[in-house]
């Protein structure tokens, strides 16, 4: 077959005002090829040259680099603005993910099946017949208009899939009506914000000579606040005490901060993933002595919590503790005293003593176990955000001896303080996740194939 040159030019940029949406700018006599491809991957029409990528997973600006990847494969000039280069580029993951066991690239394939279920709906190809409330998410029942097979689904937006399947719609309903009667309603649940805000993307012109723009960022609980900058919140921290001294490795990876006195050592690991070990704080009783106690935090902790930490190091009164008393009741009361003012939750579990946040989504754990090991600095608290310590979006863990004022600063944060986030649910970071480092128990299912 003999090729020929194709007169087309696409200039991929970030929508000028719905956040994350990617517009595609089509020029040329060839134009009609790649907007017919654009169209077929799930691109909408929005002006006589301009297509509009609007999703429900945020994941626009990956696609629009799949899509740039494949019409240049083919002979099409493609054009990727700066703004939305650094936005391809930009890792992130979803504040409390109920999976932070997968991958970022499986967390995308889960996200991947949650939007073409969202397609089928949209575009009539998947019919709800009902929907219902199962305490923790939406579910719903619907059938697929052509091939007669039904399903069951299990939450919204980038979270819902596919939980089951049946053979006709008659064994869907009669199933669904069992287990979600009381809750049942017909027809599909209400869009949520982020169907309504795709749709709109999807379906208004763009306005003339705008600017892209940013959502304010919302006030939320300090544990679900953006981890923010660590490196400029330790080199703030250093310059206003002068009591510090700061040291970096040979390999610029690392950051040493010391206390004049020499028995409190901060370590600042600079490119540590998200959930991995990026701050240790220990504190000794002479320079030469073993440790007193050991503190640590992961890369995502959350930047009000980190501060309220760095604030109370400044003091040695906050951070100087007596080694050989064994850890009291009036220790951890103290320690968590601010949550049970707050109304968190109180449960005991063999030797763990839990306070978790109203909404269940933060909390701290007390090891008794742990405690009465004392001498050698296991872990034996955990503050967490996530479904669970076992499953946290960030972690710190302190051991026994670890001062009280220091745990009920900490606690008191998480009760009462505040933060900012950007972009609703988004969590600016980078993801980088292991997950063979992380628990392999699924909530369900991550992904349920389905015949089409």
């Amino acid at each position: 077959m003999t090729s020929f040159p194709i007169d087309a030019h696409v200039r991929f940029d970030a929508h000028p005002v719905h956040v994350s949406a990617v517009t595609a700018t089509v020029t040329g006599s060839h134009a009609h090829i790649p907007r017919a491809g654009l169209e077929a991957a799930g691109w909408t029409p929005v002006d006589k040259n301009v297509l509009v990528l609007a999703r429900i997973d945020h994941e626009e600006p990956y696609w629009a680099n799949e899509a740039a990847q494949h019409l240049g494969a083919d002979g099409v000039t493609v054009e990727i603005t700066p703004r939305l280069r650094k936005a391809i580029y930009e890792e992130w993951t979803w504040a409390s993910y109920p999976m932070p066991w997968l991958t970022r690239s499986e967390m995308r394939e889960v996200s991947d099946e949650a939007q073409k279920i969202h397609d089928d709906i949209r575009d009539g190809r998947l019919l709800v017949h009902a929907h219902a409330d199962d305490g923790h998410a939406t579910v719903a029942v619907a059938t697929y208009i052509g091939s007669g097979e039904s399903v069951h689904l299990h939450g919204e937006d980038h979270l819902r899939q596919v939980a089951s399947t049946f053979s006709s719609p008659a064994q869907a309903l009669l199933a669904f009506e069992k287990l979600h009667g009381l809750t049942m309603r017909p027809g599909p649940a209400p869009a949520t914000d982020m169907e309504r805000t795709a749709a709109e993307a999807r379906s208004t012109p763009l306005p003339a000579h705008a600017e892209p723009v940013r959502p304010e960022p919302e006030t939320v609980p300090a544990y679900a606040a953006d981890a923010g900058d660590h490196d400029a919140l330790l080199d703030a921290f250093l310059d206003a005490h002068r009591d510090w001294q700061k040291w970096r490795t040979w390999s610029d990876e690392t950051t040493h901060a010391i206390h004049e006195s020499q028995t409190l050592r901060i370590e600042r690991i600079h490119e540590a993933d998200a959930r991995e070990t990026a701050w240790t704080v220990a504190a000794y009783e002479t320079p030469v002595s073993d440790r007193m106690w050991v503190l640590t935090a992961t890369s995502s902790t959350p930047a009000p919590v980190l501060k309220e930490l760095l604030d109370h190091l400044a003091n040695p009164d906050d951070w100087n503790t007596t080694l050989g008393s064994p850890v009291s009741e009036k220790t951890v009361t103290t320690a968590t005293q601010p949550l049970t003012d707050a109304g968190w939750k109180h449960t005991m579990d063999g030797p763990w003593i839990r306070w978790t946040s109203p909404a269940g989504n933060a909390g701290i754990q007390f090891d008794a176990l742990a405690a009465q090991h004392a001498n050698q600095n296991l872990t034996t608290w955990i503050v967490w955000a996530g479904p669970d310590p076992n499953r946290a979006t960030w972690t710190i863990t302190a051991s026994p001896y670890t001062p009280r004022a220091l745990l009920a600063a900490l606690s008191e944060s998480l009760a009462h303080g505040t933060g900012h986030r950007r972009g609703g649910a988004l969590l600016s970071r980078k993801a980088g996740f292991d997950a063979a480092k992380l628990p392999s128990e699924p909530l369900y299912s991550p992904i349920v194939p389905r015949r089409r």
